[in-house]
């Protein structure tokens, strides 16, 4: 009997890798770093209002560092989170992928996962999400042991899971999808501060307000239409006529585009705002300038409709947005004060 080639052989994913290409997992880059930096401007705000006594023993703060235990249940929550609302959408809109032809080859519809070990994904993701709130209530100094992200989990939830349904009966599912990601920034603060404080009693208030994160978050809900409008567009026909929602299909593709790129203006200037209330200096506005860039080349792409100019716009410059939002904020927050604090000693 003739033995098999063993380069004919495909290996079959393991399970791990099954649920991490189901639910894309590569494209947490869009909400993560909007919650780091969240995190990291939260820390800093909660240092300010520390008793002097307690600063002394907690210096790491003032730069923007939580400490590992709660960094490491922020990054958990965030992506099991995020894995939970892509399962349940993949889940959702499976009769959908599978008559597009787009999307006819994505793991449900080809077969390649089945059914019950999507929901498995989704409800473990569920449950460690919920469980991991209940752990950063315990392990945050500032207010610790109140309840505040363990009981709006399941608030959390029914934003990010419901947006799911949204293009069955509203055209505004883009503002959905929006409000479903800016929870990262919101939850990320109250994760490590425990609760919102827009005035608080300290020199410089705004610095270290609950404002930050608000409009941080309005931010993304402004990104977040642009970009996914870009990316509805390919899908036109096919939402139109099987009678689903999207202001692509209400306006048309090039209405929907001016739509887009006004939102994205509004993006830039409420990034101004943020940075100056946020007192950042150069290097943020360093970043201002590439993330600036890399929405008007999103947007000339779109234009153009080149070969895979979704694939371009969409992933590739809205990562590097999201990354350079963090890096700016990470610079100004933790790398320049030591910096200038290094130049004044010596």
């Amino acid at each position: 009997m003739a033995r098999k080639d063993k380069t004919q052989e495909t290996e079959k994913p393991s399970l791990l890798r099954n649920w991490g290409e189901f639910v894309k997992f590569s494209h947490t880059i869009f909400a993560l770093p909007f919650a780091l930096a969240a995190t990291v401007l939260a820390a800093r705000a909660g240092y300010a209002v520390l008793d002097p006594k307690v600063q002394e023993a907690q210096p790491y703060m003032k730069l923007g560092w939580p400490g590992w235990k709660l960094f490491g249940l922020i990054v958990i929550a965030m992506i099991t989170a995020r894995t939970c609302a892509m399962a349940f959408n993949r889940i959702v809109d499976r009769k959908y992928d599978a008559l597009n032809p787009r999307t006819k080859d994505r793991h449900l519809p080809a077969k390649k996962i089945s059914l019950t070990s999507a929901w498995t994904l989704c409800f473990l993701s569920a449950l460690i999400f919920v469980g991991t709130t209940y752990g950063i209530d315990m392990v945050r100094d500032a207010h610790q042991g109140r309840l505040v992200c363990f009981i709006l989990s399941p608030v959390a939830l029914v934003f990010i899971l419901g947006y799911s349904f949204t293009k069955r009966f509203t055209d505004f599912t883009h503002v959905f999808l929006g409000i479903a990601l800016a929870i990262a920034p919101i939850g990320a603060w109250l994760a490590v501060n425990g609760s919102f404080n827009f005035w608080p009693n300290i020199d410089d208030p705004i610095r270290h307000s609950a404002l930050l994160p608000t409009l941080m978050a309005l931010i993304v809900v402004l990104w977040l239409i642009g970009f996914d409008i870009i990316y509805a567009i390919q899908d036109f026909e096919f939402d139109r006529d099987h009678k689903l929602h999207s202001l692509v299909v209400r306006w048309g593709p090039d209405n929907a585009l001016t739509a887009s790129l006004l939102m994205h203006m509004l993006m830039i200037a409420l990034l101004v705002l943020f940075g100056l209330f946020a007192a950042f200096k150069m290097s943020y506005w360093i970043g201002m300038t590439i993330i600036s860039a890399c929405l008007l080349f999103e947007h000339w792409i779109a234009r153009k409709r080149s070969l895979n100019w979704v694939q371009r716009a969409f992933f590739t410059l809205n990562g590097v947005i999201s990354m350079v939002f963090l890096v700016m904020v990470v610079a100004e927050v933790s790398l320049v004060p030591r910096f200038v604090s290094f130049r004044l000693s010596w």
